[in-house]
Parts: C-alpha cells; structure tokens; sequence
C-alpha cells in the first residue's frame, strides 16, 4: 500500500468572480521511503497539490490518503505528527522576530513534548548548524542557514513525510547543493518519504525516484528515474521542460 495515494484531486479557486480549476483529476501513488518528485512551470498546479495535501487549497473533487486514511477536515494534530512542509521560501516562512530557539520549540510546545533543550540541540546538529545558533533571529542567518533551520523545524515532531515546496530555488547554487545533499543524507537516515515540487528537471533528477511532469493543471506524464535520466519522454511538453533543465545545467 502506497504511504501517499490522490486520486483524481481537483483544486478549484474562484479568482474575480470565475472559478478556476488549479489541478484537474491528478492521480498519484508515493511509497513509503520513496521520493516522488512534482515538476512543471509556474502555474501548473504542481505547488497547489501540496497546499491541498496540507488543508491549505480547497479539494473540490477526489481524495488524498496516507496510509490508507482518508484526511480529516480540517487537519488536526495527528497529521502535522506525519506529515510536515518546507516552503520555498526560508525567510518567508520564519517568524522574523523569533529566535531559533522559539521557531524549533513551538511544534513541540502544541504537542505536548517534553525533552526541549535536548531536541532542539539534535536538531540544530542533525542540519548541520552549530548550537551557538539556537539563540539567533533569523536575519542573523544567510539563505542556506534559514533553510536548514526551516528543515529541523519541519523535522521536529519526527515525521514520516516531507512535502517539500521548490526547497533550493530561493538560493545560490552553491548552497543548492549543500541543501538537497543534506534533504538527502536525512531521508536516508530516517527512512523519510519526500513528495517535492520543482520547476527544474535537473534537481528532480538528483533527488526523485519518480516524478510527475504537470502542465495547466493536469498530470502530463510519469517518467522513473531510469526514464528521466535517459530522456526517454513520450511527450513534447516533458521533452521542451528536459530541454530546458539541461540548458539551464550547461550555463556558466
């Protein structure tokens, strides 16, 4: 059984008086440990699907599962337990005037967790961030250090899954790297299920077992990695997005 199962998930918002279908009977599967990866151009729904995994985007059509469940409406605690976002974002999604001592203890403060200073001081270690850091606000931090404190924030109440929100496209490739490396290292470690949204091809191919080329709303088509990395796409639109990604690799 599949840890993350949508069938037929439609998401409609209504924008100036007309209703518009964000994502159109998109149906997918994620196994559990598995990264799946969600890739298309701005607009294509892929963003909307994790919004609405979250409760975040309203489900007009179809159902999302994980493991096997049904989602409540609205989310409640049980589901932040499993299931955890990283935005795009790492400034945006830090309270600008909380330190990173608040911003790590907050998740276990709502559940009820005891063993704070020890958590947070494993969670600072386990991104890579020394502990001196933990009493820092965040425009203390570069990109790469906000994201990697989003990331242990995401990773505090010990989730089975990451939904992960174009996690590098905020910063310099350099720390691009650093930052799917470590996304790596921690779902290796902890047996982590990653459902990742990308525009880029390229770091999909890095990071995704499987991925789901998505154009207007709709799922274009699934390509393995065996697939991707051969280019092996059947259609024109996944082929143009490849094209692009290894144009983008090749720039200086």
């Amino acid at each position: 059984m599949a840890l993350i199962e949508i069938e037929n998930l439609t998401v409609t918002f209504t924008a100036n008086g007309r209703q518009v279908r964000a994502v159109q009977g998109v149906s997918l599967k994620v196994e559990e440990r598995q990264s799946f990866g969600l890739v298309g151009e701005s607009g294509s729904g892929k963003s909307t699907i994790l919004r609405a995994i979250c409760g975040l985007a309203p489900v007009t059509g179809g159902t999302i599962r994980i493991g096997g469940k049904p989602l409540a409406d609205p989310r409640g605690k049980a589901f932040s337990a499993q299931v955890q976002m990283v935005f795009q974002d790492p400034y945006a999604s830090l309270h600008p005037r909380h330190t990173v001592d608040r911003v790590l203890s907050e998740p276990l403060a709502i559940h009820g967790l005891p063993g704070t200073d020890q958590r947070i001081e494993q969670a600072l270690s386990d991104v890579g961030l020394p502990a001196a850091f933990r009493f820092r606000f965040p425009h203390q931090l570069s990109g790469g250090q906000r994201q990697r404190v989003a990331i242990a924030r995401a990773l505090m109440l010990q989730p089975d899954i990451l939904l992960l929100d174009e996690p590098t496209s905020a910063l310099d490739a350099s720390v691009q790297a650093e930052t799917l490396n470590l996304l790596s290292r921690l779902r290796a470690e902890r047996g982590l299920t990653f459902l990742m949204v990308s525009h880029d091809l390229a770091v999909i191919d890095h990071m995704c077992d499987r991925v789901l080329v998505m154009q207007h709303g709709q799922a274009v088509e699934e390509l393995s990695r065996e697939t991707l990395a051969a280019a092996r796409m059947t259609t024109a639109y996944a082929r143009a997005l490849f094209a692009a990604s290894a144009d983008r690799m090749l720039d200086p």
